[in-house]
Order: C-alpha cells, then sequence, then structure tokens
C-alpha cells in the first residue's frame, strides 16, 4: 500500500492529481494565472470539484488566456453564467477578468512567474509534515503573497487560497514526510 497524502482518498482522478501534478514547482507564468483562478474558483467548495470541471473551465475561459479575458464583456459573462460545466458565480467570472488586466501588467513588467518565485527566493520551501494536522492552512508568506497580488488588483486570493496554490504549485512542499510524493517533489526544487 502506498502511504500518500491522505487528502486525496481514494477517488482516481483526485489520486493521479496528487501523483501527478500536486507540489509539482510550476515556473509558467501562463498556467501559474490558470491556477490561481481555479484557486480562486474552489473558495467555498472542495477542490475535487474544481479537477472535476478543470476541462469545462478551460474550453470556458479560452484557455485562461488572459489576453483573450481582458476583452470580455457583458456577453461573455452571461454565457459563462449560463454553463453548468463551471462555478456560475458572477463575482469569481469578473474576477478572472479583472485578474487577467493585472498579470498583463506584471507580466509586462518582470513576468508572473518570476514575481511569484521571487518570495521564495526561486527556490521551493520544503516541509517535513508528519501528518495532516500539522500542515497550516495559510502561512505569514501566503499572507504577504496575497497582500502583494491584492495590491497589484488580484480579487479572490486571500491567504488561504494563496497558501492553496502555493502547496499546488510547487512554492512549497506539503505532501507528507511519508508520502512518496515528497522526495520527488522535493529532487524538482
Amino acid at each position: 500500500m502506498v502511504d500518500r497524502c491522505p487528502w486525496c482518498g481514494t477517488d482516481p482522478l483526485y489520486v493521479a492529481y496528487h501523483d501527478t501534478e500536486w507540489g509539482v514547482p510550476e515556473r509558467d507564468g501562463r498556467a501559474l494565472y490558470e491556477k490561481l483562478m481555479l484557486d480562486g474558483f474552489q473558495a467555498g467548495l472542495a477542490w475535487i470539484t474544481i479537477l472535476r470541471k478543470r476541462d469545462a473551465f478551460r474550453a470556458r475561459f479560452e484557455g485562461f488566456d488572459p489576453a483573450k479575458l481582458v476583452r470580455w464583456g457583458e456577453p461573455e459573462i452571461a454565457a459563462a453564467l449560463a454553463d453548468p460545466g463551471i462555478v456560475r458565480h458572477r463575482g469569481k467570472i469578473e474576477a478572472a477578468i479583472g485578474n487577467a488586466r493585472a498579470w498583463i501588467e506584471i507580466e509586462g513588467e518582470q513576468g508572473f512567474s518570476r514575481f511569484l518565485w521571487d518570495f521564495v527566493d526561486g527556490r521551493p520551501l520544503q516541509n517535513d509534515f508528519a501528518a495532516m494536522g500539522e500542515v497550516p492552512a495559510e502561512t505569514p508568506l501566503s499572507r504577504e503573497v496575497s497582500r502583494a497580488l491584492k495590491a497589484r488588483g488580484f480579487r479572490f486570493c486571500g491567504p488561504t487560497i494563496v497558501y492553496a496554490f502555493m502547496q499546488a504549485t510547487g512554492f512549497v512542499n506539503d505532501h507528507l514526510a511519508t508520502c512518496p510524493r515528497h522526495r520527488a517533489v522535493a529532487a524538482m526544487g
């Protein structure tokens, strides 16, 4: 039996996500934007809900291409609100559009990836938690990143959302020390 992190349970989609994506350092700025937006849509929901809808989100949000999303107006928002394949929440949809504008600005200045990775000096933080109860929901660093994103115009990026984002995109390695992925992800850093 594999002693993987218990949060993924036995759902094959969730297990595959845990085993191949979660915690892998992501350095592509557009991919980071997508993941931050999906984490924002997750607020109040379980991640497996978003994971099951991820392909529909990608289709509806034009591959999470910020250059396309900044051109969205009421017709595109209305179409998204009518799409049962995604989370239909006007505030989150409008935030994704506004966040695309903020992303474009940061991308043009220094790159969104560099903006975020500078918070950890370009290297993933390696944690060594033995149990899920030790893993925080937010940290001083996630609060700092959240404040910086909000100062640049981002919404739906509170410290808890940001910490989940940081875990998923490899800014921190929060695979439990007993999980086989802990060592594999640490080696990617």
